[in-house]
């Protein structure tokens, strides 16, 4: 059966009561939602929905954080760069930070814990031979030596919440300037956890509690200037999570002392796209097992008063890593992630709870994430809907979620009617999509992928962002072509691979730069993973590298699998050697290659064997090779970057290399086009992924079927 209405969370506004239930009509909404900036009325409490409410637990509580300093969230920061020019030398801690966001904290808990380093050397400095200067936020150095560079490591409070902050740049908000409470102390967490109760027994309409997320934000970093705003911003960062308190919790629990040096790594932090060391995933584990902690104690006192806690997975997301094995024990009834892309999708879908909701984009706000007007003249906030919703709805049709909702001022929604008809229409499809789901599963093809990176399944279907903000990493171009591909995906880490874990797949891809998390970095020393990699290949598995697949400096070769791939990159050593010639295999690469697929040129890689069979070439060198290894295969590719064109391609080389055939029933002939059956509904659905229309076919149970589709048209048809 097919839902009518439901499924759909509306933001709605006091103050547009009418408008709010009238959208609620057309949009088929069960459930209105207050938003950052909004509140809802009785008239539309009292309307027969069910009500979200949004709570951020760690902001909004001025008056108790002004006194309480102490408890406010922290971070160690690193002053810029300074060159001394003779022995005596002065920092100024706070150049180039954004002054509304930090405030240095000067207590001695926190100043025992700075260092001082000679950057030239890299060379701690003694701590006799600096100190500071809180009325000037200075710190002096006696002893420096001229023309060494020099940085302080020093802890400050963030003294405005990011978010907050964001949304006051962007709407001009005229608000007190919101303050990041940190729950590590108890007077912190008996704080939390009255206003929690006061806030249950104070909003009986709510059903659903919607944190926002938990405690800590992923960490952005604001600079003084403008033309350089953003110093630095990683979703995946636990830098916002560190104190004094918090630091000597972690050597009593671990048995050693963590440095502000382990936080600062050179000033570059730590990167979720860089492999992880020891100390940074003990600390990681120490977080998150706080962060549920606590959490739990607030999830199970929303429950004592009969409301259901749904997890909002953006924001103060940090330690509440969804594919983390304490995840479950928040005991959250639901997570909600804002999507702009595939991938995102899949990384809800696949989340341990029982309702799984999408945020859709575009946010109802005049601007978007970068800038560009959307609710406002100018902006055309129906056709980015549509551009989002062709790569959320091919990830929809693998792997299904519960709702959608959208975020944000209705009211803005006033001046574009055709924004609310194309929602509308969009909300009937996700409906009988849903309702396939519920039959039976789609079908997919005998093909089982594992992505092998260092963080594995923790970070499955993630880097660290959305995809505009991690567009540059070869792994979510893959990731996000793989979110609505016919094939099982999971996850695989290192260790899965010494471990045996990989008997039950048929292709292994490891994909991204050198050094990178992604790639592996330091893990191809082990002999022990080449080893289990190649006899697993050997023995008829596909191993699928791109970029810099399995790189490391000081061997024979700079792909430690390059023996499989077939292809090796020069780095230099081999500037003098001879290579191999060769001709592409134009059969091979018709079968593969639909019109508009490429692969990206690349310098310096090199045939490691005269058999190996090159698909594609760029000013004579292979950049798409496929090697025979046993009785499996190595696959090359020297970038990939998605579209629609590349997408198939992809399909078809992991399908080639297993041996299938790369026509198959239920894959349309055309490469803008897919499409996904319900053999339990007997239900075939076919995608337009293109603003043109087009003519696709495909081969069903029941023989060839043809089908015209207008842009970003589905068709839902009866196989």
């Amino acid at each position: 059966m097919v839902e009518e209405k439901g499924s759909f969370t509306l933001p709605g506004e006091a103050g547009y009561e009418q408008l709010t239930l009238k959208m609620a009509e057309k949009w088929g909404a069960d459930v209105i939602r207050d938003c950052d900036g909004t509140v809802l009325s009785d008239e539309i409490t009292k309307a027969g929905y069910g009500i979200y409410s949004t709570i951020c637990i760690i902001r909004d509580h001025n008056e108790w954080a002004k006194k309480h300093m102490s408890d406010l969230q922290q971070s160690f920061l690193m002053s810029h760069v300074v060159m001394a020019r003779d022995e005596i030398l002065t920092i100024h801690l706070m150049d180039g930070y954004f002054e509304e966001q930090f405030v240095i904290n000067s207590s001695d808990d926190s100043v025992k814990c700075w260092e001082v380093y000679d950057r030239t050397t890299n060379e701690k400095v003694p701590n006799e031979k600096w100190s500071y200067e809180p009325e000037a936020g200075n710190v002096f150095i006696q002893g420096s030596i001229p023309f060494h560079n020099y940085t302080v490591n020093f802890l400050a409070y963030r003294i405005w919440e990011e978010i907050s902050m964001y949304n006051h740049v962007t709407n001009s908000w005229n608000k007190e300037h919101l303050m990041p409470i940190d729950p590590r102390s108890k007077e912190a967490q008996n704080y939390m956890y009255q206003w929690m109760e006061d806030w249950c027994k104070s909003h009986p309409d709510t059903t659903v509690v919607r944190f926002t997320s938990m405690f800590y934000n992923f960490v952005w970093i604001w600079g003084s200037n403008e033309k350089n705003r953003y110093l630095y911003s990683d979703w995946g960062s636990y830098d916002f999570t560190v104190s004094p308190k918090a630091l000597d919790d972690f050597e009593k629990e671990y048995g050693y002392a963590l440095t502000s040096e382990d936080f600062i790594n050179q000033g570059k932090l730590h990167v979720t796209h860089m492999p992880a060391k020891k100390k940074q995933r003990d600390y990681m584990e120490f977080t998150n097992k706080f962060v549920v902690e606590f959490g739990k104690k607030l999830v199970d006192l929303v429950h004592q008063y009969g409301k259901k806690a749904y997890v909002f997975y953006d924001d103060s997301w940090i330690g509440v890593e969804p594919y983390s094995e304490h995840f479950e024990e928040f005991g959250f009834d639901g997570l909600i992630k804002c999507v702009f892309s595939g991938y995102e999708a899949r990384l809800c879908a696949n989340a341990k709870v029982d309702t799984h909701e999408l945020r859709l984009h575009p946010y109802l706000f005049p601007v978007g994430l970068g800038g560009a007007p959307t609710f406002m003249e100018g902006g055309n906030p129906t056709l980015d809907a549509k551009n989002y919703w062709i790569n959320i709805r091919r990830a929809l049709l693998r792997q299904p979620v519960d709702r959608l909702g959208l975020g944000g001022y209705l009211h803005l929604t006033e001046n574009f009617p055709d924004f609310q008809d194309y929602i509308e229409e969009l909300m009937k499809e996700f409906r009988k999509v849903k309702a396939m789901h519920k039959d039976g599963s789609v079908y997919t093809l005998p093909c089982k992928v594992a992505i092998l990176h260092s963080w594995g399944k923790l970070r499955s279907w993630s880097l660290s962002g959305h995809f505009h903000e991690t567009y540059m990493h070869t792994l979510i171009h893959i990731n996000e072509a793989l979110s609505g591909l016919p094939v099982d995906v999971c996850f695989s880490d290192f260790d899965d691979v010494k471990n045996g874990k990989l008997r039950d797949f048929d292709i292994v891809i490891n994909a991204g730069r050198a050094g990178t998390a992604w790639s592996g970095g330091d893990a191809w020393r082990d002999a022990t993973l080449i080893a289990a990699l190649q006899k697993w290949v050997y023995e008829g598995g596909v191993f699928l590298g791109v970029e810099e697949p399995s790189a490391v400096e000081g061997y024979d070769t700079y792909f430690r699998m390059a023996n499989v791939l077939g292809i090796d990159k020069d780095t230099g050593a081999k500037v003098c050697h001879g290579r191999w010639q060769f001709d592409v295999d134009e059969k091979a690469k018709e079968l593969i290659f639909p019109q508009g697929a490429y692969v990206p040129a690349a310098e310096n890689l090199y045939l490691t064997n005269p058999n190996a069979k090159v698909l594609v070439e760029e000013d004579g060198i292979p950049v798409a090779v496929v090697n025979d290894f046993g009785k499996g295969k190595g696959v090359y590719l020297s970038r990939f970057e998605k579209n629609n064109a590349n997408n198939r391609m992809l399909l078809n080389l992991m399908l080639y290399a297993m041996g299938a055939e790369t026509e198959q029933k239920f894959l349309t002939n055309h490469p803008d086009a897919e499409c996904a059956y319900y053999p339990a509904s007997k239900k075939l659905v076919v995608i337009n992924n293109s603003d043109k229309a087009l003519t696709a076919t495909v081969q069903t149970n029941q023989g060839t079927k043809e089908f015209f589709l207008k842009p970003f048209e589905t068709q839902i048809v009866d196989e």
